[in-house]
């Protein structure tokens, strides 16, 4: 279950860095990069919140 959560957190912290690149390439809108972020906060919390019960 801990690989799991490491690579879910990882997939929280690599999702924005995404999202901007393909914000300033004009590949995806404004709303679009927010609903990334967005989605890369629950990836993270939710990989914290099961490395917490994998303890």
């Amino acid at each position: 279950m801990r690989p799991i959560a490491r690579l879910l957190q990882m997939a929280g912290l690599t999702i924005p860095f995404l999202a901007i690149i393909l914000e300033l390439s004009h590949s995806i809108s404004l709303g679009q990069m927010l609903v990334m972020l967005v989605a890369a906060v629950c990836c993270f919390w939710i990989g914290r919140i099961l490395e917490g019960f994998a303890r």
